[in-house]
């Protein structure tokens, strides 16, 4: 079964609310099975069974759930009628706390990224300083140009999600690297007609495979027992901003996020930190004991 609007339903989503790639093929993907689901079924609640048959995790369900929403709304605005959508709710996803990155780990990372080649060495430490300083996604990691560094006002321009730009400042430490960096150790490593500002060993923009490559080696001479993953440096960063008095809405600012809800996760995460170090140091997390009352 074809959906009616199909190709203006994307072109929409693309052109007009400015949706990444990766979200415009997520949503491909969910409106694919729906189709399937519409030829075989009438009703629409039995979208839930169908779901489970497939195996959908709770979280790609509501995913799911939430794709199918925004493709009737946007029949619902061509003039089409929709179906009752009250009773199609996303099941409730368990919100995970974000894994993040602690300072310690990030400098047993920066010794870890070491290598016989000073100027790759060099490299590796800019590009683990700039996913841990600004909190960037590895997405936006790859695509920093030359362009994009204002020395004279210290900020670094990012092209987030959906194309959309933000200014995030730089601190004294990470500017001085960055020049330091770009001066002296890039020239040996780019190809002269290579524009980004990080590169990989063969002298050209790096791929997310090259990041997730270098973090597993990295992390493997580390120690760790798993690979660190780059969001868990966009998570460190945010955590110890917070932990450090920044507010909420500098924190969304500096990430991109698109709404405060997102930024908020941080303040559990801050809190739980807060509780295991309560429970941790505090002299009565172990005692003493105190006495039961006697019974009458």
């Amino acid at each position: 079964m074809t959906l009616p609007y199909w190709v203006e339903f994307f072109e929409d989503l693309q052109n007009v609310r400015g949706r990444s790639q990766n979200t415009v093929l997520a949503y491909r993907r969910d409106l694919e099975l729906f189709s399937e689901f519409l030829d075989k079924h009438r009703d629409l609640n039995a979208i839930y069974e169908f779901m489970g048959k497939q195996k959908l995790s709770t979280r790609s369900q509501a995913r799911m759930i939430s794709s199918i929403r925004t493709y009737y709304r946007f029949c619902q605005r061509m003039g089409d009628k929709i179906p009752d959508l009250s009773q199609l709710r996303p099941p409730k996803v368990e919100v995970k706390l974000p894994e993040a990155l602690s300072f310690e780990d990030f400098q047993k990372l920066m010794s870890a990224c070491r290598v016989d080649d000073p100027y790759k060495s060099a490299r590796n430490q800019v590009t683990l300083t700039l996913l841990f300083g600004l909190g960037c996604r590895v997405s936006e990691l790859i695509q920093f140009n030359l362009s994009d560094f204002h020395e004279t006002d210290s900020w670094l321009k990012v092209v987030g999600k959906g194309g959309k730009e933000r200014i995030v400042p730089l601190t004294e430490h990470l500017l001085t690297e960055l020049k330091l960096y770009l001066r002296q150790v890039r020239p040996h490593l780019a190809r002269d007609t290579e524009n980004s500002i990080l590169v990989n060993d063969r002298g050209k923009r790096p791929s997310r495979v090259d990041i997730w490559r270098w973090l597993d080696t990295w992390s493997k001479r580390a120690g760790f027992e798993k690979t660190i993953h780059p969001h868990q440096f966009r998570h460190g960063c945010a955590t110890a901003l917070l932990e450090s008095g920044a507010d909420l809405r500098s924190i969304q600012k500096l990430l991109g996020h698109s709404s405060i809800q997102t930024t908020q996760i941080y303040t559990n995460v801050s809190t739980k930190k807060m509780q295991d170090t309560v429970d941790e140091h505090h002299p009565l997390s172990q005692g003493p004991e105190v006495d039961a009352p006697v019974g009458e």
